[in-house]
């Protein structure tokens, strides 16, 4: 399937109880039932001897309920004993017609929520009683075979470390690795196979002009550089490996680099690239158009703009600002629809002198007054200034240091009828607070991705630069001056973590 898409999609490889967020994203809502009713199945526990323990509908299972919200949750069945609970998460456990949900202590209210909607999805039609943890029923243990002891700490995956970039040979079997330090996008070269290796996962990175048959062979290089673990870092062998191609890197793989797309659709070999871009010429492939892609948080991204003619063609819809006065370029800009407008030239506006969050109609507002004001200066403006301006001597007497009132009414109504600044400057949402760079500021709840009232009027791949200097510092750890001097792939890591990315 992948060979007759021409290895444009990225590949991955999963082990259950190993899945990344990307992945649980996809499906939103995820259930993972015990056992199989495929006749492999069947036939394996036949031959190995086990149990069938099988979910069944009617029968007793317990499902650990995690998450962080109505785009990400999962329920995964566990072992029907007290020594499966955990106090950080919450959990289903149903035999017959009894139902029960445990709450730990260490859990929230948004995973109280999480597990009213999987009960809508595994037991529909039943009433739950709702167990504290240690308050819970006799009957709730009796199900769970008596009291035992369980766990706390919430189960986390293993963190990604520093990333390492490995040339990748493979010859008769033999996987033969070169490690590239301080290594950069430009290292990436289309005649070879890179891997990637950050510890919990590891990207498999295949170039355009590798032979087919190698490409077919992208997920064993992966696998047998897990076996190998040529840096001795313990690694997995069921850590996740992803196959990209280049020409389809995904940005959970480009944030570890400061990316150039364009220079992975470049034609010719390595050094013809390289040629090209020292003579400035950078001649791209058309690129095929690709579904929308899914955020993290499972919500799809904004559709893309229709596929028309990116030419600076002018079309008799389209305004025509060449040539023009400021004035009539800041008026077109504001009045001029949008949607008309050429994707590759921005529309004409008028700069402004304090970069604040404002709201949509207030911004609209405050940018065409400003326009009008223009406009209308530039045609009631009376002769230049310069015709009133008294040359200055070395030495000005007591009579020629004064003005005549005729002088000043003129130079006063000069200046009435020049654009004031203040005009353009737009308008600030009323109480709402400024960090120091004069950027709104909001609190963390409302920046996450999984926030249900989230900030209006953001730059979203901006969100921290929205939170204030104490806030920022109580949840990163650090300082923002020291965060903006780290890479971009450990700030984009950081985000990540605070699902700020």
């Amino acid at each position: 399937m992948v060979e007759s898409l021409k290895f444009l999609p990225t590949q991955a490889c999963f082990y259950e109880g190993n899945e990344p967020l990307q992945f649980f994203a996809i499906f939103q809502s995820f259930i993972v039932f015990k056992g199989g009713v495929s006749k492999g199945y069947k036939n394996y526990i036949a031959e190995k001897e086990l149990s069938d323990d099988t979910y069944s509908e009617d029968g007793l299972a317990l499902f650990r309920v995690q998450g962080s919200g109505p785009d990400n949750m999962q329920a995964i069945q566990v072992e029907p004993v007290a020594s499966s609970l955990n106090s950080s998460y919450c959990y289903i456990l149903h035999s017959g017609s009894s139902l029960f949900t445990w709450s730990g202590n260490l859990t929230s209210s948004e995973s109280q929520e999480i597990v009213e909607r999987q009960l809508d999805l595994i037991k529909p039609n039943m009433q739950s009683k709702l167990q504290k943890e240690g308050a819970e029923s006799e009957q709730f243990w009796d199900l769970l075979g008596g009291k035992s002891e369980y766990a706390s700490l919430k189960i986390v995956r293993e963190a990604e470390a520093d990333p390492h970039l490995f040339s990748c040979t493979l010859t008769k079997g033999d996987l033969k690795v070169t490690e590239v330090y301080n290594f950069s996008q430009d290292d990436l070269m289309t005649e070879d196979i890179f891997i990637l290796d950050c510890h919990s996962d590891i990207y498999v990175w295949v170039g355009q002009q590798v032979e087919s048959k190698t490409k077919m062979n992208a997920l064993a290089i992966g696998q047998k550089f897990l076996e190998r673990d040529f840096l001795h870092e313990k690694l997995s062998l069921q850590a996740p490996i992803y196959i990209v191609m280049e020409g389809s890197e995904p940005i959970y793989f480009t944030r570890f680099f400061s990316w150039d797309s364009t220079k992975s659709a470049m034609h010719g070999n390595s050094f013809q690239r390289k040629l090209a871009i020292l003579k400035g010429d950078t001649p791209v492939l058309d690129k095929p158009k690709r579904r929308t892609p899914v955020s993290y948080t499972g919500r799809s991204a904004a559709p893309e703009k229709s596929n028309r003619s990116r030419s600076m063609s002018f079309s008799p819809d389209r305004v025509r600002v060449r040539g023009r006065s400021p004035a009539f370029n800041a008026l077109a800009a504001t009045f001029e629809n949008s949607n008309a407008r050429n994707l590759s030239t921005p529309p004409p506006m008028v700069r402004k002198i304090f970069p604040k969050s404002v709201t949509p109609d207030s911004a609209k507002l405050a940018s065409r007054s400003a326009a009008i004001a223009a406009l209308t200066s530039s045609f009631e403006q009376p002769p230049p200034a310069r015709q009133f301006i008294i040359p200055r001597s070395p030495k000005l007497g007591p009579e020629t240091s004064k003005s005549t009132p005729e002088t000043i009414s003129r130079q006063n109504s000069v200046e009435e009828s020049k654009p004031k600044p203040e005009t353009i400057q737009e308008d600030v949402k009323e109480n709402e607070a400024e960090d120091d760079e004069g950027l709104p500021v909001h609190p963390y709840e409302r920046l996450k991705t999984t926030s249900t009232d989230p900030a209006e009027d953001i730059d979203v791949t901006k969100r921290e630069t929205y939170l204030s200097r104490d806030e920022f510092k109580e949840k990163f750890g650090i300082t923002k001056d020291v965060f903006y001097k780290m890479p971009k792939w450990k700030q984009n890591k950081l985000k990540m973590a605070l699902q700020l990315f």
